[in-house]
């Protein structure tokens, strides 16, 4: 479901054609831009051109990285999930706002149409034109638009469906970013951690404790002399 939705996001972006360029493009790793053109049977300016396309509305990410060989960058493409589908939910909500628009100018305005022509006309125009098809001047006909609200309104309903799909796909992903990045934040927090530590005693108490450490030793090193000496024979005495 998700890589369709980010197809038709491509789709609207940069045409048809470019829509498979999702098959090679990773949510998690950047991809060489070669490696790209080649899979998508094309030569690089002309996948740099779709990438740039993309780029332009955000929707994809890049590093470049040099060849120390050669000396030249070369382009590493990421796409970015959340932005895709963030483009996608402002294109739908503006096609419903649209589909609305005109079902409402239907239910409450009238138009006219030529039969033969087939040219329509708001009541205003036809008005302006005596009610005559300017281009055969056949009397123009008032048009029925129950059937073209009742299309209209199946639009929208599908458009709404498709931007439930959507937000619920904003979600999942919203969900996997917070939790990333509170996996991020805890491995900071534990390395932060460990670094304080290290620094965390005052210089008084560290000598202190290096003092309590050496005393530590000392008493070690005695016990094991004196056990030593225990260990020792006495001599025997001669008669």
């Amino acid at each position: 479901m998700l890589k369709n939705l980010l197809k038709e996001v491509i789709s609207l972006v940069a045409g048809k054609q470019a829509e498979d360029i999702i098959n090679i493009l990773d949510t998690q790793k950047y991809i060489n831009e070669f490696v790209i053109a080649k899979k998508l049977n094309l030569t690089i300016n002309q996948a740099r051109n779709i990438l740039y396309k993309i780029s332009d509305h955000g929707l994809v990410s890049s590093i470049r990285k040099k060849d120390k060989r050669k000396g030249w960058y070369t382009y590493f493409w990421k796409i970015e999930i959340l932005k895709s589908l963030e483009f996608l939910r402002e294109n739908l909500l503006k096609k419903i706002e649209n589909t609305e628009h005109q079902m409402k100018s239907r239910e409450t305005k009238r138009f006219y149409v030529c039969p033969r022509c087939h040219i329509e006309l708001s009541e205003e125009n036809a008005l302006i034109s005596n009610f005559t098809c300017n281009e055969c001047g056949s009397i123009l006909v008032l048009k029925d638009n129950t059937k073209l609200i009742k299309d209209l309104r199946k639009n929208k309903e599908k458009l709404e469906k498709d931007l439930a799909v959507v937000l619920e796909e904003i979600l999942k992903e919203k969900e996997k970013e917070e939790k990333k990045r509170m996996k991020e934040i805890k491995n900071e927090k534990r390395k932060t951690k460990k670094k304080s530590s290290i620094y965390k005693l005052p210089k008084g108490e560290i000598k202190k404790r290096k003092r309590s450490k050496s005393k530590k030793i000392k008493k070690h090193k005695t016990k094991k002399k004196k056990k030593n000496k225990k260990k020792k024979k006495t001599p025997k005495k001669r008669r």
